[in-house]
Parts: C-alpha cells; structure tokens; sequence
C-alpha cells in the first residue's frame, strides 16, 4: 500500500488515500466521468474504476470545501484504454503538486 495525495479541483485542498500502487491514475475531475464507476474514498479499492473524495472529509488535509471530486483510474475495454472523451480544460493531471 502507498499514500497517495490529491488536490481537490475546486479549492485546492489536499486529500491523502492509501492504496495499491499499481493503480493507475488517470485524472482527477470536479465531475464523475461517465461510464465509470466510483467507490468511496474508505471502500476497497482495488475493484473500482474511481474514487469519490468528498473534500473535508477525514481524509483531507483541513477544512476543504465540502463539494465531492473525482479520482478515475484508467480503464481499459476489449484491450483498449477507454477514453472519457472530456474537454481538457475539465481535468487536472497535476499529481505531484
């Protein structure tokens, strides 16, 4: 298991989840992608295709906003990546920030 941190797109809050690291993180958005599952941010994440982060919950750094994001995970279909097809102005790909 690593710790991962996540910065909500709204307010720039920081989240922290601990997972396994071979998941692959695909975006975080302020909106649900469609076609994809999501899991509580204290499920199992192994079977899911996301994350829901409620900013401000226990595994936020602070206050945070109190308005829910979305951590997806790359998908694949028949072999193939699946893509979201969302305007980039729409997704943030700064994990490390």
């Amino acid at each position: 298991m690593v710790t991962v941190t996540y910065y909500c797109p709204r307010c720039e809050a920081i989240a922290e989840l601990e997972r396994d690291a071979y998941l692959a993180d695909k975006c975080v958005t302020p909106d649900p992608l469609d076609g994809w599952e999501y899991a509580n941010a204290y499920d199992e994440l192994e079977e899911s295709e996301g994350v829901e982060i409620v900013c401000g919950a226990s595994e936020t750094r602070g206050e945070g906003c109190g308005q829910p994001y979305y951590l997806s995970f790359v998908k694949f279909h028949e072999g193939e990546e699946v893509d979201p097809r969302l305007p980039l102005s729409d997704v943030s790909f700064d994990f490390t920030r």
